[in-house]
């Protein structure tokens, strides 16, 4: 019942924004983008920005997949690995095979101005509100035909967690406000050793964006964290923004940390390019200045560079909305390297290596796109893949996973976390469907066709 009557007083406020705003002449603002795909790649085009009192919104309507599940191109297969979780955000593949799923939602925000409720109400009938498991479930499939047949509760009571990292002999969990070390052995199904604190990350009162992405150094002796801003574009003051809008280079031993890269609205997603060795990171950009602004990016994390947040955009792209300026950061921002076209919301990446898939997604990077609410037509709701070479992009975005929109636009499910399990197959978290897809070849054993 309290949840209920939560969601009538937001629908009941945002009823009377909108009626205030369609009183000023602000809620008809035209809201249709273009097309999509002509967002992806390099050097996207950026139209002239639009402003708004009231943000428009464009929200997918919530529905079951029943006996359906996602589709994908030929010479792939797909089926549901695992199902009933409460929210699964993330995923971790252990080196013994066993797959990790992080269920957790955000802690609820404090309702500071009119614009909370709206976007309060938005999360709520976009089913991002659902309640969430705060634990890392344990699934392990023995022989590889994807069926786990051990199911268990590894860590529990947890605090909105997102990133996992295990490195020799210690797992790490980045909780919304803190980065916890775990014991753990090999095989191990349960842990109830209390964690150490490496560190605090960013936390409340104000806590925007929740999520705390998390990934160890290749030789075991540092932790990198995305870490998202508190606001789209420090409408909560610049202080409620410090060190945030960063990946965090954190020391394993100590747990102090550095600023790596700043100006990052919300880095989601991190991972290596197994090419080069460079950081890479997908990045949700700002909203509210039209359907297509700002495209959401896959980048390359430089050490010390900034990129933007809040000051501009794609660059050197001034927002007129943030005041006092700072001309000096605009003139350091670099552009990103590859546009995943607008309000997409990408939550993951995983760099392919594996040998499981056809020979064309080796070395290429997967990337889930868990969907717009602020444009028409829809955009993201699925999972695409980036061709690399010589460890940088290569091509177009290639739709891989889709179907989270039914025909009706209404959305079955959201794809969040990504992992490559031990046998090359592609796992996919789905947040509103409370599933975990596999991903594999077809010529692969797989649950459908045993």
């Amino acid at each position: 019942m309290h949840a209920v009557k939560i969601a009538d007083s937001v629908k009941r406020g945002l009823s009377l924004l909108v009626v205030a705003a369609a009183g000023l002449g602000l809620a008809g603002c035209d809201n249709n983008g273009g097309d999509p795909s002509k967002q992806i790649g390099a050097n996207p085009p950026l139209p002239a920005l639009q402003q708004y009192l009231v943000p428009p919104i464009k929200v997918a309507k919530v529905v079951s997949w029943g006996k359906e599940t996602p589709t994908v191109p030929q010479g792939l297969q797909v089926h549901a690995f695992a199902t009933g979780f409460e929210h699964p955000r993330s995923l971790y593949t252990l080196p013994n095979g066993d797959v990790l799923v992080v269920e957790a939602n955000g802690p609820t925000p404090p309702i500071y101005r009119p614009k909370d409720i709206v976007q309060g109400w938005v999360t709520w009938y976009a089913g991002a509100t659902a309640p969430g498991g705060n634990r890392i479930t344990l699934l392990r499939d023995t022989n590889g035909d994807g069926v786990p047949e051990l199911r268990t509760v590894l860590l529990d009571h947890l605090n909105s967690p997102f990133g996992v990292a295990l490195v020799g002999k210690d797992l790490y969990v980045a909780n919304t406000d803190a980065i916890v070390r775990y014991p753990y052995q090999e095989g191990q199904t349960s842990i109830s050793a209390s964690g150490t604190k490496l560190t605090d990350l960013p936390g409340g009162p104000i806590n925007h964006h929740w999520t705390k992405s998390l990934l160890a150094s290749p030789d075991g002796s540092k932790l990198y964290v995305g870490v998202g801003s508190n606001s789209n574009i420090t409408e909560n003051g610049i202080g409620a923004e410090y060190e945030r809008a960063a990946v965090w280079e954190v020391d394993r031993v100590s747990g102090a940390h550095r600023i790596f890269a700043s100006g990052l609205r919300n880095p989601t997603g991190l991972a290596w390019e197994p090419v080069t060795g460079k950081l890479w990171a997908v990045v949700n950009e700002r909203d509210e200045i039209g359907p297509d602004l700002v495209p959401d990016y896959l980048t390359s994390v430089r050490d010390g560079a900034f990129y933007g947040w809040p000051y501009s955009y794609y660059g050197q792209h001034l927002d007129p909305r943030v005041q006092p300026q700072r001309p000096d950061l605009v003139a350091a921002a670099i552009a990103p390297d590859y546009a995943l076209s607008s309000h997409v919301a990408p939550l993951g990446v995983a760099m392919y290596a594996g040998n499981g898939l056809p020979p064309s997604y080796h070395g290429g990077a997967f990337v889930s796109e868990h969907g717009s609410w602020d444009r028409s037509p829809l955009n993201g709701y699925k999972v695409v893949f980036v061709p690399f070479s010589g460890g940088r992009p290569s091509g177009p975005a290639q739709d891989v996973v889709t179907g989270f929109l039914n025909a009706d636009n209404q959305a079955r499910g959201r794809p969040v976390g990504l992992a490559v399990d031990r046998s090359g197959a592609l796992l996919v978290a789905d947040d509103l469907g409370d599933t975990v897809w596999r991903v594999s070849s077809t010529n692969a054993p797989s649950a459908s066709n045993n």
